[in-house]
This record gives structure tokens, C-alpha cells and sequence, in this order.
């Protein structure tokens, strides 16, 4: 009755639970029946790990409690002693202001304190300027922190301690000094710093230095070094003196909150740098994850849910199996019917037991026309149908490669294609062979690139074969030749020893017979092995001549590297015959000399009269001496002396006109080019004395500035002069022809160092009073064969720029103007003052 009237008011939600179970699936109704069972497994593991958890966490505040206590009753004793010897240094400050303590009272008063005080390991007086008036240091202290009477403190911690107390006026507390020690490694030390001060006026500090090590060691209790993990720390956290905390318990960082130590820290130096002090209690529990009863809870919660999930995983399983199944025909239908590749079954007989759909695409005929074929298939053609039959015989006894075989098949529609066959033996789940499984690929297309890519290698070969330039490619650190042209073949034959040579001799920094080149083993020392091959092949070719005597030829080597088809670096020389250009080149260097000899033989011509006039003074001078001692000795009146005297002047006449005979013989003489280095001054000098002849014959007066200190050339001096002589001849000839009155009938030569393009250089430049060149003749100046002399023949200025383009310089000319009028012509050309291994 009782059951009846509790049911009662319950009774619509359970019709209703009823009706929404029976509503769900087999499969969702077990999930439900596990879950159920799991659920109340979780919830009580969680309640018990809750329960364990808030014990533990009382636990942890009452130690930390307890920390707390015994850490501010540590820094009160370490304070209090800190304080009272911060009293004691500031009593002998005062005495020391009040001059009642000189430097040997403070001595013995600082003796006499740190015998007291063992935490202290010195005591020093210093003045304003931070000197050390007196100091003493205990037994235990550093000998690398001894301050010694006299020195001055610069070390920057104590610079800032010392001027802070200084504008405070009471004692302050430094930052932790370090230092290295060959026996205690790095030790710390705090240092405090007393004023001393005499009726406000600042005379200086009390420098009293604690070892950190030694406050750690005396100040701070035993009891409490043996409790916890003590040590002193900078307001960075780093420990200064005493125990490194051990590592904390690691906590998952889903919950951070349980990640609590038992750590306390307090601040110690009252006034100045901030140091702390930090203990941790040492671990006397191994907190919730060691706890026996915990680990028993969770084992047993695991277990039962293990069991639940394996009955659940038990009545799922057939289920599971049937669907695998049905999944996986799906799957290895879908994988059948997407494949390129043709699939045919046979059994021990030859006959069709399956074909997929790409096989009845490749051939167009239909699963139903092939499943059952037997020999000969319909796809076979005609005329291949007997060796068709032989490879079937043979495909069926087991003689087949697995590289495969190729054939041809016909289409429905009776088109021919190439295809490859493979064929495996086909088992069955017992291990038994019931037959063979051959898969077909079309390979009418790859026939068709290898033939394209066969043509195509014949064509690139004909074209190197024909070429007129030797063509190798050879491996680095290798003799073998991996390709030579016809060329190449024909002066070197087939060996790699001409490809080393090539490449020896074209990477040596002169020119030398292939054959002094190489090691013993005849491969040439190439550097670049080694290095990373995408930067050598990305880079550009090297170009050299070299001349081949075996071939005597000389040949334009280009070389490169490249990774060859296998991969490997590999060196690619192409060698062209250049012999027919380097002797047309060589022809027009010696028609370039003898035009410059020629021009300065033409030059002497031109100046042939002022030669003749210039030789007949000292010739005349000479003639007039020798008749006027003739006459003297035949008159009987001429002295010793008088006859001494008039041999002297024969014999300087000679020696001027010998001067000026030598030195155009040497100005017109034929020669190899030689550069050497040449002073500017001297071939200046040269030049003008060869020029003057004609300058004074003009009657033109010669202005000649060279700067100081400038440097040497590397040049052919002659070349040089010659230019020199020839624009000098042009400007005397330029105003002699503008008929300019006697105050302006000028020539100047200026040599001046300058910068040109950005490198030093030597500018020579010729200006005269002429009337200048009109915009015609200035397009056609350095033409050959171009004069605006009636006589002349066009080849002196364009030689000049030869020359002095030949030693890497550059030529102009340009019209002086004075109020837009031409009042003369400029030649200048500059050479580069380093030009050393250049090549004429």
C-alpha cells in the first residue's frame, strides 16, 4: 500500500523514461549502460581526491605559518646584529670627525671590532676622494679584497654606495660586490658605508665589508639552518650565500593552484641595496600524489572502469567485425575501379577469372565478353598471336621476370597499343596457388617520349661533333672523361689528360706549356673541390689564353661546373683556336711601334732646322776657340793658363752638342716597349729639352709646373715623352700660327696628381695662346689620317691617345675662353698612378 502511494507521483516520468529508451538504438542504449556505471566510478574518485587534497592543503598553510615564524625571527637576529655593528662604525665615524682617532687608533679600534665581530672581514677609513687613509682586515678575510693605504677605490658599486652616502649622511648598504678567487671561485660581499661628518661638512666614509658568507655562517641561527633551505638573495633572485632551494614537485599546469611551496622571504639591509633573506622547508611528506591511500582509490576506480569498458567493448565487437567487413569490399571495390592500371586473374589453366575496369577500358571489351576467355584472348592481334601463345605457356609454368615483359593489344575497334604485363602467382588464404595475376600498363606514350628524347640526343650530338671548339667534361678529383666531341678527340684523343691540362693551365697566373702543370698522377690541383656545388654551378664561366705547344696553338679555355646526370660536380671546358686572331694582334702591336717610331722620326723632321741651328752654336763656339788658339800659338802669345781655359770651353761645347745629338738618338731609336718605374719629373724634364728647340725656334716661351711629391708611373718613358713632345710641338706651332704678339706667345705644362674615377691618377695637360679648334676639327681630332696641316700626315695625335690609352689612362682637348672669346687650346691626358702588371 505504502509502494503503491511512493510510485504514484513518479509514475509520468518513468512511462516517460520507459518511452525514450525504447526509442534508442542498440548501440547508443549500451553507451548509455556504460556511462552510468563509469560516472559514479569518476565522481567518487574525485571526491576522494578532493577530500585528500583539502587535508593536504590545511597541512601546507600550517607549515608555512611556521616558516614564516622562524624566517622573521632569523632576520630580526640578523638585523639586530647588523644594526648594533652599524652602531659601533658609526661611534668610530663620530670619533674620527671629532679628530679623537687618527689612523693608528683606528687601526686597533677596527682590530678590536672585528675580533668581536667574525661576520666582518674589513674595516677602511676613506676620504672624499674614495683614498684609503687606514685599513684593517680580519684573519679570514680575501687577500684578493686587502685595500691597501693609498689606493683609491674605482670599482663602480663602491663609487655609487660612496656618493649615495655622501648626499644622504647616513649609513647605506651596497649592492653585492663579486670577485674571483683562485680558491673559493666567485665570492660576494656586502659593504656598508658610514659618513663621517663634522658639523654637516662630508670628510669622507667608514668602509665596513661583509662577506656574505660569513653573515650566512655567524648571524643566521642553527636552528633555522637546519630546518629549512637558507640562503641570501639580490633583488634578482640570485642566491648570494647559502643553500639553492630544492626543486619544487611538479604539478600538472591544468592545476595550477596545487602548485604551492613552502617558501618566505624578508628583506635584511634596512638602508641602501635590497637584499633578502629566503628559506623553504625541506619536504617531510611526499604530499597528494605519494599518498598510499589515493594511488589505492584511484587503482581500484581504474579497475572498475576498465571492467565496464571491456564488457562495453565485448558486445560491440561483432558489430564492429560485420561493418570492417562491409567497409573494407566497398573500399577494395572503389580501390579496383580507380586504378590506371589493367587487373586480369587466370586460373592454372589460362582461363579469365576477373578483369577490373581499367583492363576492359584499356581493351574495350566487356567483363562479361572476358571472364571465361581462354586461349587465344580476343584482344590478342593476328599477327602477333603465335609468340602471344609462347609467352602464355611460359607465364603459366612460372618462367616469368619481374622487370615484366612488353606487348602489343588490340582494341575492340581494332587499334593497336604497347603495353607492359607483370605477372605474381595468385594464393589463396591456405597458401595454395589457384593461379596468376597479371597487371597490364599502357606504354604508348613513354614509347613515344623515349623515341623524341632518342632523336633529339642524335641531333645534340651532331651538333657538338660539328662544332670548331673542343667541348670535355670531365668529374672532379677524377681522370675519367665523361664526354669529348670530335674536336677534342682529334688533338687530344680519347683521354682525360688534355681536359687537366686545359683546365691546370688556365688557372695558373701565367702562361707556361701545359705540360710543367698537374701532380704525379696527372690530374691538375683544383681548389674548388669540396665546396658546395649549387653555388659553383650558379656561378659565371672563367675565360683565359693559353698557348698549347704539343698543338702549337693558342687556344680561349672557358670552363664552368656543372652537376653532371649522375649527380656528380663535374667540369665542363669548351677550347677555341684563337691562333689566326692572337697573330693578327701581334702583327698590329708591331705596326703600332714602328708608327711610333715613325712619328717620332717625323717629329725630329719637322724640328730637323732647329736641330741643325741648335747644333751649329757649340759647333761654331768650337771652330772660334780652336782658330783663336791657332793664331795665339803662331803669334807666340798664349799662356798656360789662357790655353787651359780655352780647352775647357772646346770641350764643353763638345760635350752640349754631344748631349743633344745623344738625346735624340735616343728619342728617335727603335725599341721594345719596357715599363719600368719611371719619375714624373725626369721624363718631364726630357721632354722639354727635346721641345725647346723648337719652342725657342718659334720664338714661344715655356711655363712648366709639376707639383711636389708626386708619385711614380709604371710606364714606357720614351712613349711618354713622346706624347709630351708632340703636344709641346703642336701648341709652339699653334701660337706661332695666331701670330699672337711677343707677351703672348706662351705654351704651360702642368703636371698635377688628382682623382679620376675614383682612383689616383697623374694629369699632364699642355695650354697655349692659340686660336683654339673650331667644333669640326674637335669631332675629328684623334682620327687617323685626319690633319689640318697642309703638309701634315693625321697620325701624331692619334698615336698620342694609342699611347696613353694603351697604359689604362684617357686623352681630351678643349678651348680656352675668356668672355666667350677662344684665347687658346688645351691638351691634357692622365695616367693612373698604379698601374703595375698592365699589358701595352
Amino acid at each position: 500500500m505504502f509502494k503503491q502511494r511512493l510510485s504514484t507521483p513518479f509514475q509520468p516520468l518513468v512511462a516517460r523514461w520507459n518511452r525514450w529508451w525504447r526509442q534508442q538504438s542498440p548501440s547508443k542504449q549500451d553507451r548509455f549502460a556504460l556511462m552510468g556505471p563509469l560516472a559514479a566510478v569518476v565522481l567518487f574518485l574525485v571526491a576522494i581526491t578532493t577530500a585528500l587534497w583539502y587535508l593536504k592543503y590545511e597541512e601546507l598553510d600550517r607549515e608555512q605559518e611556521i616558516v614564516r615564524r622562524d624566517v622573521e625571527y632569523a632576520q630580526q637576529r640578523l638585523r639586530l646584529r647588523l644594526l648594533e655593528r652599524q652602531e659601533q662604525i658609526m661611534r668610530i665615524a663620530r670619533d674620527v670627525a671629532n679628530r679623537e682617532t687618527n689612523p693608528q687608533e683606528f687601526v686597533s679600534e677596527a682590530n678590536s671590532l672585528l675580533d668581536q665581530s667574525p661576520e666582518l672581514s674589513s674595516l677602511t677609513w676613506l676620504d672624499t676622494r674614495r683614498r684609503v687613509r687606514a685599513t684593517d682586515s680580519s684573519a679570514s678575510a680575501n687577500p684578493a679584497m686587502i685595500h691597501q693605504t693609498g689606493d683609491v677605490l674605482t670599482q663602480t658599486e663602491t663609487k655609487d654606495t660612496f656618493d649615495l652616502a655622501h648626499a644622504l649622511l647616513q649609513p647605506v648598504y651596497s649592492q653585492p660586490i663579486k670577485q674571483a678567487t683562485a680558491l673559493q671561485g666567485q665570492v660576494s660581499q656586502l659593504q656598508l658605508q658610514v659618513p663621517i661628518v663634522n658639523h654637516t661638512k662630508f670628510e669622507g666614509v667608514i668602509l665596513a665589508e661583509y662577506p656574505l658568507d660569513g653573515i650566512f655562517r655567524y648571524v643566521v641561527p642553527n636552528e633555522i639552518t637546519s630546518k629549512y633551505a637558507v640562503s641570501l638573495r639580490d633583488v634578482n633572485n640570485t642566491v648570494l650565500a647559502g643553500q639553492a632551494n630544492m626543486p619544487g614537485p611538479k604539478v600538472s599546469e591544468v592545476l595550477p593552484w596545487l602548485n604551492r611551496t613552502n617558501d618566505y622571504e624578508v628583506p635584511v639591509t634596512p638602508v641602501g641595496y635590497a637584499l633578502t633573506l629566503h628559506a623553504r622547508a625541506y619536504r617531510t611528506s611526499q604530499g597528494l600524489i605519494g599518498n598510499g591511500v589515493f594511488w589505492l582509490v584511484t587503482a581500484l576506480s581504474l579497475m572498475t572502469a576498465w571492467m565496464l569498458i571491456g564488457t562495453w567493448r565485448h558486445t560491440r565487437r561483432r558489430v564492429q567485425a560485420q561493418q570492417a567487413l562491409v567497409a573494407e569490399t566497398n573500399f577494395r571495390r572503389a580501390m579496383e575501379n580507380s586504378v590506371l592500371t589493367g587487373m586480369r586473374a587466370m586460373d592454372l589453366k589460362g582461363r579469365i577469372t576477373y578483369v577490373n575496369t581499367a583492363f576492359c577500358q584499356m581493351t574495350g571489351w566487356t567483363e562479361e565478353e572476358l571472364v571465361g576467355c581462354t586461349p587465344p584472348f580476343p584482344y590478342w592481334p593476328d599477327q602477333d598471336r603465335v609468340s602471344l601463345e609462347q609467352k602464355l605457356q611460359l607465364e603459366l609454368q612460372g618462367n616469368t621476370t619481374s622487370s615484366g615483359f612488353q606487348v602489343r593489344v588490340k582494341r575492340k575497334d581494332g587499334h593497336l597499343f604497347d603495353a607492359r604485363l607483370y605477372v605474381s602467382p595468385l594464393i589463396d588464404a591456405l597458401g595454395q596457388q589457384t593461379g596468376w595475376m597479371t597487371s597490364m600498363t599502357d606504354i604508348t606514350e613513354p614509347n613515344r617520349i623515349r623515341e623524341q628524347l632518342s632523336a633529339s640526343h642524335d641531333r645534340f650530338t651532331t651538333v657538338l661533333e660539328g662544332l670548331d671548339a673542343s667541348v670535355s667534361v670531365a668529374p672532379l678529383g677524377s681522370q675519367e672523361l665523361l664526354f669529348a666531341n670530335k674536336l677534342y678527340r682529334q688533338w687530344f684523343q680519347v683521354s682525360s689528360e688534355g681536359h687537366l691540362s686545359l683546365v691546370a693551365q688556365a688557372g695558373q697566373p701565367k702562361q707556361v706549356p701545359y705540360e710543367e702543370n698537374g701532380n704525379q698522377n696527372g690530374e691538375a690541383d683544383d681548389p674548388l673541390v669540396g665546396f658546395p656545388t649549387d653555388e659553383l654551378t650558379e656561378g659565371s664561366s672563367e675565360n683565359a689564353e693559353i698557348y698549347v705547344p704539343s698543338l702549337n696553338k693558342w687556344l680561349e679555355v672557358r670552363s664552368r661546373y656543372l652537376n653532371w646526370v649522375d649527380g656528380r660536380l663535374a667540369q665542363m671546358v669548351i677550347a677555341t683556336d684563337i691562333t689566326p686572331r692572337r697573330q693578327a694582334e701581334e702583327q698590329s702591336q708591331a705596326q703600332a711601334e714602328r708608327a711610333q717610331s715613325a712619328s717620332r722620326l717625323i717629329t725630329m723632321g719637322e724640328m730637323a732646322s732647329s736641330v741643325a741651328h741648335e747644333l751649329n752654336q757649340p759647333l761654331t763656339a768650337i771652330n772660334n776657340y780652336c782658330n783663336g788658339m791657332v793664331s795665339r800659338i803662331k803669334s807666340n802669345n798664349l799662356m798656360e793658363e789662357d790655353l787651359l781655359k780655352a780647352l775647357e770651353k772646346t770641350a764643353h761645347q763638345a760635350q752640349r752638342a754631344g748631349q743633344i745629338i745623344q738625346r735624340i738618338r735616343t728619342f728617335v731609336k727603335r725599341s721594345e716597349p719596357n715599363r719600368t718605374e719611371s719619375d714624373v719629373a725626369h721624363m718631364v724634364t726630357e721632354a722639354v729639352e727635346l721641345a725647346d728647340i723648337e719652342l725657342r725656334r718659334r720664338q714661344v716661351r715655356l711655363t712648366q709646373v709639376v707639383a711636389a711629391r708626386v708619385p711614380k708611373l709604371h710606364v714606357d718613358p720614351i712613349l711618354i715623352e713622346q706624347v709630351l713632345v708632340n703636344l709641346m710641338k703642336n701648341a709652339a706651332e699653334s701660337v706661332d700660327l695666331a701670330q699672337r704678339p711677343m707677351p703672348g706667345r706662351n705654351v704651360e705644362l702642368k703636371v698635377v696628381p688628382r682623382v679620376e674615377e675614383g682612383q689616383p691618377v697623374v694629369e699632364f695637360s699642355v695650354s697655349d695662346t692659340g686660336r683654339g679648334l673650331a667644333p669640326e676639327v674637335m669631332e675629328r681630332l684623334f682620327e687617323a689620317f685626319f690633319s689640318t696641316k697642309p703638309e701634315g700626315m693625321g697620325i701624331g695625335l692619334n698615336l698620342c691617345r694609342s699611347i696613353v690609352e694603351s697604359h689604362q689612362g684617357r686623352m681630351k682637348a678643349e678651348n680656352l675662353y675668356n668672355a666667350n672669346e677662344i684665347t687658346g687650346c688645351r691638351f691634357s691626358f692622365w695616367i693612373p698612378a698604379r698601374t703595375v702588371g698592365a699589358s701595352a
